[in-house]
């Protein structure tokens, strides 16, 4: 039984031999706290109600096999996300792939060697803890662009869109899943630099004057600063997009004057993605443009403010576009705001 406070990893162990079970108590006792069930039935109420972080699992068991036991936690969104080692004396190459078509993620035959199983158990808790970093880091970059929404006339629905213009661009140039994955929740911090911006010169609805302009042009360096620096991932690309969406491939952008390739790539795709959407959209200083006049300015500024190949790209892309904007259109919007 383990003490109040104890923050080992909870495994639950599921073998209808006891001796198997004592095997995998010695085995695993210093560094675990340990559930046990010598039945199918038992062991799923277990799961729902202890949410173990991980399931040793036999699947010759009477009444109900490992294999179902196995698919009924998968099917089950409380447990689906539990890791499931079969521990088994069934060796043939069949039975093995019959284990991770049930959904576990490893499959260890008796009799077992402590080594082995020792280290199978780390190996998938530290996935499990991998992820569960990457996804904590994932739900701070949302909510910090989520409090850039508040200080800034745009809506949460315009990051929405900006962010998967930004995904689809990324897999038009040959981005692969992940880095289009991470692409979609990077852009959304493209603006974070504007918390630290005046309010009466954020929500000004007329034209800023030449020193509101110098201070609204600090944003990029602020978003930068709050984000930091990164050596990869998530953070590096919010980082990069943040300092580097108002730079031109021209050069004539702002902080920096970064000119063509200079700019960071995923900062020169967010620029499309999300001057495509401020000007098809409402704001306060403007009505939404017609989508002939948007298109006619992203062909305008290829070579100037955009890199050429993304702007063929996005026009390529078009069809999905206006599938985003139909989407996640503003509640007041007319619905056919896309199509005009």
């Amino acid at each position: 039984m383990s003490t109040p406070g104890d923050r080992r990893p909870r495994l639950l162990l599921v073998d209808d031999e006891p001796l198997n079970l004592q095997v995998l108590r010695q085995v695993l006792n210093p560094d675990y706290r340990l559930l046990f069930a010598t039945d199918g039935a038992i062991a799923l109420d277990l799961a729902r109600s202890e949410r173990p972080d991980l399931i040793l699992l036999d699947v010759m068991m009477p009444n109900m096999s490992g294999l179902t036991v196995c698919q009924r936690l998968k099917a089950d969104a409380g447990t689906a996300h539990i890791p499931v080692i079969f521990v088994t004396a069934l060796a043939e190459e069949q039975d093995e792939t019959g284990g991770f078509a049930a959904g576990a993620v490893d499959y260890i035959t008796k009799p077992i060697s402590p080594p082995i199983v020792r280290a199978r158990v780390r190996t998938h808790l530290s996935l499990v803890r991998a992820d569960e970093l990457r996804q904590t880091r994932l739900q701070i970059v949302q909510r910090l662009g989520r409090a850039a929404e508040y200080k800034d006339n745009e809506t949460g629905l315009h990051v929405i869109r900006m962010s998967h213009y930004s995904r689809l661009l990324g897999e038009a140039i040959g981005f692969d899943a992940i880095d289009a994955e991470e692409l979609l929740h990077a852009a959304p911090m493209h603006d974070i630099g504007k918390m630290g911006i005046p309010d009466a010169i954020l929500r000004k609805p007329g034209k800023l004057d030449p020193k509101e302009w110098a201070e609204m042009q600090r944003h990029p360096l602020i978003g930068a600063e709050i984000i930091g620096s990164h050596s990869g991932g998530l953070l590096r690309r919010a980082h990069d997009i943040a300092l580097g969406h108002h730079e031109k491939w021209d050069g004539s952008g702002y902080p920096h004057g970064l000119r063509g390739e200079d700019i960071p790539l995923d900062a020169r795709i967010v620029a499309v993605a999300d001057v495509f959407d401020a000007l098809s959209s409402v704001r306060p200083y403007k009505p939404a443009w017609p989508l002939e006049r948007t298109l006619a300015h992203l062909r305008e500024q290829s070579g100037l403010h955009f890199e050429p190949r993304l702007v063929e790209a996005f026009f390529d892309l078009l069809p999905r576009a206006q599938d985003i904007q139909r989407r996640w259109a503003e509640p007041d919007a007319s619905t056919d705001t896309a199509a005009h």
